[in-house]
C-alpha cells in the first residue's frame, strides 16, 4: 500500500489548530510539502516552524480570511503566479458556523457560511486543478461534518452548507474522475478540538445544564463512549489524499465512532 507523499506538495486550509494542524502535522510526517492557509500569520509562522521535516521539505504559508474569498483566491492565485503547478493536494478545512437553530439564523449568516464553505472550496479547487492535471495526479479533500449524512439538532446554518459541500464535491468527483483527480470528504464526529468546546459552552448556556451532563449526553450517543482526537480525522483525510486511495472517489467517510445513525 502506497501512503509515501514525499512527491507531492499540499495547500491545507484553517491549519494552525485543531484538525486543521493534526493533518498538516501528519502530511509532513508523510513526506508531503505543505502550504499552509489561515488568517493568523502569528500562528502560522508558529505551526510552520514546528511541522516536520523528514525528508527536508519546504514548508511556507499563505495568509488569507475565509470570511473573504476574493482575498483567498488572490493569495493563491498569487502564490501560483511563482510557483506554476505548485500543488497536487487539496485539503479544504475551516472552522464551522456558529451553533443556533435554523429559524433564528438571519440571511447574513447563512451567506457567510456559504462563502466560508462552499465559495472558498471551488476558487481553491479552481486555482489547484489545473497543475493537478499537469501532474496527472490530484486529491481533493474536504473537512465537513457527520451533518452531511444526518443533520445534527442546534446546527441550522452548518446543516445546510455543510450539505451544499457535500453535493459540490460529488459533482466534482464525477467531472474530474478521467483526470486521475479524486474528490473526497471526511465528516468528523464529536472531536476534542476548540469548536468541541465552544458548542458545549453555548450547550450550557442554554439550558443551564452544567458541561459535565452535557457532555454525558452526547457521550452516550456514541457507541464508542468517547470523544474523537483530531490525529484520528487526520488519518482519513492523509489516507484520502495518498496514493494508495486512487480508487476512492466521490463519498463521504465519517469519522465519528459509529454515532452516525445511517449507513
Amino acid at each position: 500500500m502506497n501512503l509515501d507523499l514525499q512527491p507531492y506538495r499540499a495547500l491545507v486550509g484553517g491549519s494552525t489548530q485543531g484538525i486543521g494542524r493534526a493533518v498538516a502535522e501528519l502530511l509532513a510526517r508523510r513526506g508531503c510539502a505543505l502550504t499552509l492557509l489561515a488568517r493568523n500569520e502569528a500562528a502560522l509562522q508558529t505551526t510552520v516552524a514546528a511541522l516536520p521535516t523528514p525528508a527536508g521539505q519546504r514548508h511556507d504559508y499563505l495568509v488569507a480570511d475565509f470570511d473573504q474569498p476574493a482575498a483567498v483566491a488572490e493569495a493563491v492565485q498569487g502564490y501560483l503566479r511563482q510557483h506554476p503547478n505548485a500543488f497536487q493536494i487539496l485539503v479544504n478545512n475551516t472552522g464551522g458556523p456558529p451553533g443556533g437553530a435554523l429559524l433564528d439564523a438571519p440571511v447574513a449568516a447563512l451567506l457567510t457560511a456559504f462563502n466560508q464553505h462552499v465559495v472558498c472550496n471551488h476558487l481553491l479547487a479552481q486555482a489547484l486543478v489545473p497543475g493537478m492535471r499537469a501532474a496527472g495526479y490530484g486529491r481533493i479533500v474536504n473537512v465537513v461534518s457527520t451533518s452531511v449524512k444526518v443533520p445534527l439538532m442546534g446546527l441550522g446554518v452548518s446543516n445546510t452548507v455543510r450539505g451544499a459541500v457535500a453535493s459540490w464535491a460529488k459533482t466534482l468527483a464525477n467531472e474530474l474522475g478521467p483526470d486521475r483527480i479524486t474528490v473526497n470528504n471526511v465528516l468528523p464526529g464529536a472531536t476534542l478540538t476548540q469548536r468541541h468546546y465552544s458548542l458545549i459552552d453555548k450547550k450550557t448556556a442554554q439550558t443551564g445544564q452544567s458541561a459535565e451532563a452535557v457532555e454525558a449526553a452526547m457521550l452516550a450517543t456514541i457507541p464508542a463512549r468517547r470523544f474523537g482526537q483530531a490525529e484520528e480525522v487526520a488519518e482519513a483525510v492523509v489516507f484520502l489524499a495518498s496514493p494508495a486511495a486512487g480508487y476512492i472517489s466521490g463519498t463521504s467517510v465519517p469519522v465519528d465512532g459509529g454515532r452516525t445513525g445511517s449507513l
